[in-house]
């Protein structure tokens, strides 16, 4: 059997292609499988949480709104990336859907690969916040 870390680092190979529809994805696959093994609590307002919630209430154009704002502020002339100041959730016990699921038969083929990452999206951020603050 195929290990969560094995099947992350074989969708970052294709991440890293920067081929459609894997390439675009990236920052989300990284938050939904770092918020899913990174058991430390998070503040409610974090940079992974807010980018997952901008792909799956707004797709893609989320996404570059996000990232766009996030180079704005991160240039010499923003402001500078704030620090999130949200109250800290515990991290979740479990997720409804994990990179397993996302992958079919070991690999990850480009039919239908954009909604599985969002329904591992959605249920990581359900999972979060669901969580007590």
């Amino acid at each position: 059997m195929t290990s969560e870390q094995d099947l992350f680092e074989r969708l970052l190979a294709l991440d890293h292609s920067r081929a459609e529809p894997w390439g675009p994805l990236h920052g989300v696959v990284v938050a939904a499988f770092t918020l899913q093994h990174d058991h430390e609590p998070r503040p409610a307002d974090d940079p992974a949480l807010e980018l997952l919630r901008a792909f799956v209430e707004r797709g893609r154009e989320g996404l570059a709104a996000v990232t766009a704002r996030r180079r704005r502020a991160n240039s010499h002339r923003g402001a500078g990336l704030a620090r999130p100041t949200g109250p800290l959730l515990p991290a979740p016990a479990g997720f409804a859907v994990r990179i397993g699921d996302v992958t079919v038969d070991g690999g990850f083929p480009a039919d239908g690969h954009a909604e599985r990452v969002r329904a591992w999206a959605l249920a990581t951020l359900t999972a979060w916040a669901d969580q007590p603050t």
